[in-house]
């Protein structure tokens, strides 16, 4: 027992001294490697060494950015409420009285362009921009998209060289990517925060109709609207636009319309005078999991095709219904939302790739953008006489026309109709934004078409009208 105790001793000492020799021979080889990957290795953790390592600052970034950030001050005329008082005396209005509201804007013209929100300068009757360095001028709208919820305006800056921000990729933003928001919240004066970007993409918000936002955590509070969002290199990312809030303030939840957008709409703006958005002529449904399965997908991923509008663009480029279109320019969708954004980034004219799966089979079809079709500015017709529809405004609707009032099915056609006087509405036959689509049986489809059947006067009409997607029919004695 002692003996076998002290070989055991000593086949010990002797197998530690063996390992030991081994460990450092290895040390010795992979140290030279280990030090070339410490020194490659951008993202490794060290105590800063150096006065400006401990001083780490995004002052310089903010001194580049906030000059090129701007208030916007509106004011405009509303009808304020009669008090009892004057009410007693007859008057039921109480008189005109000015109302005034504030925003952010970014410069992105040395002569005086400047986009921000829609929703900041709508039904202004004055705006006046305000720049970092307090000189104030005078701004006009020269553009106003509801659709996008943006709007670019030109000051009059009186040959003043004024600081611009440069468009960023945002095809290359990530989430988790640093960013500032530079605004004016709560009127206190310009502000900046910083945060990440916590999503990309997000197109269910319902802040606007072409909703592709970019989602941060930095504190965006009302007033920012309009702001800049910039990345560290100091480039615009986005318009800060929106917040998510049940109390009013930053829950830490902000929504950005990417530069992309901006830049088409400004550019728009500023050659053209109006911007047309182009279109693909098709209709599409999400991919659920079980669809994605089904098509050979490991997830949901792109958009079904379940409609195309004949001789529009997705019809000439040969696009047929059924076909998955999982991108678009390389760049993945999961809506029809997002496909429509993508889209309306480009102009007329230009070409997208789109990647199909068809049968099993992926492949990529050059599809060519064009205007939707129709007139770009209808003709709404007041009707009058003895029918139905007397007093009734209605217009002819096309794809064009529909995307510009943001109707739901950009394929309608049919009469719309845009508003109704109060002799109309005693009626209770039809709403704003209902479509007139048959009567006595015949197909309406144009004015001519309706003041035909109007005026054969039967004393009785047999209407067809399509609400909210709905048909509803029925007959009307005058």
């Amino acid at each position: 027992m002692i003996y076998l105790e002290s070989m055991t001793k000593h086949v010990s000492k002797f197998l530690v001294a063996v390992l030991l020799v081994l460990a450092a021979l290895v040390l010795l080889l992979v140290s030279p490697l280990y030090g070339a990957a410490t020194a490659q290795s951008f993202w490794e953790k060290t105590v800063p060494e150096t006065q400006a390592q401990i001083e780490l600052s995004y002052a310089p970034l903010v001194k580049d950015v906030s000059p090129a950030v701007v208030n916007v001050y509106t004011k405009k005329t509303v009808q304020r409420r009669a008090s009892i008082q004057e009410m007693m005396f007859g008057n039921r209005f109480g008189g005109p009285r000015t109302q005034s509201s504030l925003g952010s804007g970014v410069i992105m013209g040395d002569d005086g362009i400047i986009v921000t929100n829609n929703h900041v300068i709508d039904g202004a009757d004055e705006i006046v921009i305000v720049l970092a360095d307090r000189r104030e001028y005078p701004a006009e709208l020269i553009l106003a998209d509801e659709r996008t919820d943006l709007a670019v305006l030109r000051a009059d800056v009186e040959g003043a060289e004024l600081p611009i921000l440069e468009y960023a990729d945002t095809r290359d933003v990530e989430v988790g990517d640093l960013v500032l928001a530079v605004g004016n919240p709560f009127g206190v004066g310009q502000t900046v925060t910083t945060g990440i970007i916590s999503a990309t993409a997000r197109t269910d918000v319902g802040v606007s109709d072409y909703a592709f936002f970019l989602q941060t955590d930095a504190a965006v509070n009302p007033g920012n609207s309009g702001g800049a969002l910039v990345n560290t290199r100091g480039e615009l990312v986005g318009i800060n636009t929106a917040i998510f809030s049940r109390s009013g303030g930053s829950n830490g939840i902000g929504f950005a319309i990417p530069s992309e957008m901006v830049r088409r709409v400004v550019d728009a703006a500023v050659n053209e005078g109006t911007i047309v958005r182009p279109w693909l002529g098709l209709k599409g449904q999400s991919v659920t999991f079980d669809i994605a399965k089904a098509q050979g997908l490991d997830r949901p991923l792109g958009v079904i095709v379940s409609e195309v509008y004949e001789d529009g663009p997705a019809d000439k480029a040969g696009l047929r219904r059924g076909d998955l279109v999982l991108t678009i320019d390389d760049r993945e969708v999961f809506d029809e939302r997002g496909l429509k954004f993508l889209a309306a980034t480009k102009s007329p004219g230009e070409d997208v790739a789109l990647k199909v799966l068809r049968g099993g089979n992926e492949q990529t079809i050059l599809t060519r953008l064009a205007p939707p079709p129709g007139a770009s500015e209808a003709e709404r017709v007041l009707l009058d006489g003895r029918h139905p529809f007397a007093g009734v405004e209605v217009v002819e609707l096309s794809p064009r026309l529909a995307e510009e009032i943001g109707y739901a099915d950009s394929f309608a056609s049919g009469i719309l109709v845009t508003r109704m006087s109060r002799r109309a509405y005693r009626m209770r036959i039809v709403q704003p934004r209902d479509i007139i689509t048959q009567i006595d049986g015949r197909p309406i489809e144009t004015i001519e078409d309706l003041n035909e059947a109007l005026d054969r006067d039967p004393g009785q009409w047999d209407i067809e009208i399509e609400r909210n997607g709905r048909k509803i029919s029925g007959s009307v004695t005058i």
